[in-house]
């Protein structure tokens, strides 16, 4: 299992894998049934979650919802540490995630857009360089594995910061490694030379440690939040969350 879905997420397209590995993950859900772990996003409970990754993690994605260990924190976060469902908010999903989605919609509190340049998933076709709306236009903004795929991952963020409120914020993930620095070189177009370098194809640098100070450079305040080490160890492992995962949590700067 683990080697099919290494493959498959390694050379299909994203854009198409939103639209159909649902339905077959779904199918799959039924040979996980247990109640080891539960998705804290659908509330399904299985034996353990599917692997997931190009180096394949074990217990990662869930077979319902296909939530990832970063979804989930992400989503506990947001129900702990903000206000995201209970005040009325204008929220923009870049590259929503299909976890994410219908459950956002669903909620009476939200004006919920997405957008993104490619995805089958999002309402607004929108390159994330040059957003089409109005400076101080959303409360939230969510933007996550995005800026490791862009040209101009500043420029991106100052856009962010301009459609964000003066009291907005967000979240924008993105891979961080145990390295000082980040790693780009504009000159690398080979897929199989960024694989190797940037970790994917499609990846055009491999962020650092210096990831939160470097996107503050658009104007953007940028917070790293180290949530999951507040989290009773118990519901980690319940929830099969990132045990090292960062939130990047921005607001509105200059």
């Amino acid at each position: 299992m683990k080697s099919i879905i290494s493959f498959v997420i390694r050379f299909v397209p994203r854009k198409y894998l939103q639209l159909v590995s649902h339905f077959f993950l779904r199918v799959l859900a039924v040979f996980y049934k247990g109640k080891n772990v539960t998705c804290n996003v659908c509330a399904h409970s299985f034996r353990k979650f599917l692997p997931y990754g190009r180096k394949a993690r074990e217990n990662a994605l869930c077979p319902n919802c296909l939530a990832l260990e970063r979804h989930r924190l992400m989503w506990l976060f947001l129900k702990e540490k903000t206000n995201f469902f209970t005040a009325t908010l204008k929220v923009l999903h870049i590259a929503p995630e299909i976890c994410f989605i219908d459950r956002m919609e669903k909620l009476g509190n939200l004006e919920y857009i997405t957008a993104d340049l490619e995805s089958p998933l999002a309402k607004v076709k929108m390159d994330v360089h040059q957003i089409p709306f109005e400076a101080n236009s959303f409360d939230v903004v969510f933007c996550n594995h995005v800026m490791e795929h862009v040209t101009d991952d500043l420029q991106a963020c100052r856009e962010i910061n301009r459609v964000l409120k003066p009291s907005g914020w967000g979240i924008i993930q993105s891979p961080v490694y145990n390295m000082e620095n980040t790693l780009e070189d504009a000159s690398i177009t080979d897929p199989s030379e960024r694989e190797r370098l940037f970790g994917q194809r499609d990846h055009v640098r491999k962020y650092g440690r210096d990831y939160a100070q470097r996107l503050s450079q658009s104007g953007l305040k940028m917070t790293e939040d180290h949530y999951v080490k507040e989290i009773d160890p118990t519901l980690v492992k319940k929830h099969a969350l990132p045990e090292n995962e960062i939130i990047f949590y921005c607001q509105k700067g200059n």
